[in-house]
């Protein structure tokens, strides 16, 4: 493997994360030159400098083999959080080393927690920084450098087939892989742009209309005020990003499709429907127990809590407006089994995926039936069309390990000191990338007083999520790859 090669696209994709720094340097500087002011600039151009270095000494090369890719989605994922920290760390306040780790990582991977008590005292130029690596991190920073660095050339096939999961592509078959990326920031940064004018709208200023925006359609769910949405107190502005997040959770091909009229839209997905129903059903079973424990006055304020957190969650976003710790235990189980399944493949979403759970209910069902038909031939369709074994298996092997992922978290969180719903909604929470979880780490809560062990486990609980597992692991056996 010629590693010369995986640093120099490394260094293409810090360049990207370069110029972002110094658009947020640029909003301290129309913010009053602000104290990230500074930080930012710094951070901009030593990101400058380590990208360019290989870009100079490392001649172009336009075949990248399987090993290699591998090599560079996840080392653009490390790297790019570690550098991540640079802003933070420069500015200090609450960002001691493990917590700047943590608040790059949670950032890059959408996850949406945070170790900051008092978000409000951050500059605007630090908060937009944030948001950004939640807006990168959304698409993945190595799909961002495919679409702004053209003279990636050939390699761009390569690079977006590791970066893009199995399940996402399914709904990409009939395009060419540099049709692929434009379709995907197309959608992106159109329903970013739609989103901050409707925000605008709702009464939002223009600074938090923009990075909830990010935010929301990342499905990140960092916010630039201590309470998050609760803030506002709009139920306009909740409904709104109620719809953003639920089309953000939509396979961004499907959403393309539908927008210009294609046959495999929206509403003939049998995975978009099956995502509608899930959230239909948990808000209208969460909104009728809070209303029936009388923790909310009316049946129409526990189903407004109630859709907005089951969305909120679902779609892995994060975002809050009351403490769900004291919810009834029907409504606080519901929303981790959301948390667990999340929302659809690719989407900006993370979690196990709706795609997931409609093939292993459909395996599940067949199996019943080939118990009481022994001689009957069942296969499994989505969308009308048979799955191969290959698929299926694929699917019940993720499955296993993201479970087993899960209880091994759980179990390194009880291990260092947390409780056990702590322990196990973070470990749920970090391995989904959805953020808020239960217990000390609630909806209105932070991860600052969890120990930098924890911390730590938490953040690579981030990584093997966003990277659906296998992509993290693979890294640790690259020596023995043929």
């Amino acid at each position: 493997m010629r590693y010369s090669v995986v640093i120099r696209y490394i260094g293409m994709v810090l360049l990207v994360l370069a110029a972002f720094m110094l658009v947020s340097a640029g909003i301290s500087y129309v913010s009053g030159v602000d104290s990230a002011y500074t930080p930012l600039i710094m951070s901009s151009l030593l990101t400058l400098l380590i990208g360019c270095f290989p870009l100079i000494f490392v001649p172009r090369s336009d075949h990248i083999s399987q090993k290699e890719g591998y090599c560079i989605v996840v080392g653009a994922w490390i790297v790019s959080s570690i550098v991540g920290m640079f802003p933070y760390l420069m500015w200090g306040g609450e960002f001691t080393p493990i917590n700047a780790w943590f608040e790059s990582v949670s950032g890059f991977t959408t996850t949406g927690a945070s170790i900051l008590n008092n978000i409000e005292a951050l500059p605007r130029g630090l908060l937009f920084w944030r948001m950004a690596t939640s807006w990168i991190g959304g698409i993945g920073v190595v799909m961002f450098a495919l679409v702004i660095l053209p003279s990636i050339g050939k390699s761009k096939m390569m690079l977006s087939h590791f970066e893009l999961s199995s399940l996402a592509k399914d709904n990409f078959n009939l395009y060419r892989t540099p049709t692929v990326v434009r379709i995907i920031l197309s959608v992106y940064i159109g329903l970013t742009i739609v989103s901050i004018l409707v925000l605008k709208l709702c009464g939002m200023n223009w600074f938090d209309a923009v990075c909830h925006a990010m935010s929301a359609c990342s499905t990140c769910g960092f916010s630039t005020k201590n309470l998050s949405i609760g803030w506002f107190n709009s139920a306009t502005i909740e409904m709104v990003l109620v719809v953003i997040m639920l089309i953000s959770g939509i396979h961004f091909g499907l959403i393309f499709a539908t927008l210009t009229r294609k046959r495999n839209n929206i509403f003939r997905s049998e995975t978009t429907r099956t995502y509608f129903s899930v959230i239909a059903i948990s808000a209208l079973i969460i909104g009728i127990s809070l209303w029936a424990a009388d923790i909310y006055p009316s049946l129409f304020g526990s189903l407004r809590s109630a859709l907005f957190h089951t969305v909120s969650l679902i779609t892995t976003t994060g975002f809050a407006t009351t403490d769900c710790n004291t919810w009834t235990s029907v409504a606080i189980l519901i929303l981790m089994f959301c948390s667990f399944v999340c929302a659809c493949a690719g989407s900006t979403s993370g979690g196990l995926k709706m795609d997931r759970l409609l093939v292993a209910v459909k395996m599940l069902r067949n199996r019943l039936r080939s118990q009481q038909h022994p001689n009957a031939i069942f296969r499994t369709k989505v969308d009308g069309i048979p799955q191969d074994k290959e698929m299926l298996n694929g699917v019940m092997v993720y499955i296993v390990a993201y479970m087993l992922l899960i209880l091994i978290g759980a179990f390194t969180n009880t291990l260092l000191g947390a409780d056990l719903m702590t322990g196990f909604s973070a470990s749920i929470v970090c391995v989904s990338n959805v953020g808020p979880g239960f217990g000390e780490v609630g909806t209105m809560d932070n991860y600052s007083l969890l120990p930098a062990l924890m911390k730590f486990n938490l953040t690579a609980l981030m990584l093997f999520g966003r990277l659906e597992i296998f992509g993290l692991i693979q890294l640790f056996f690259i020596r023995w790859w043929r």
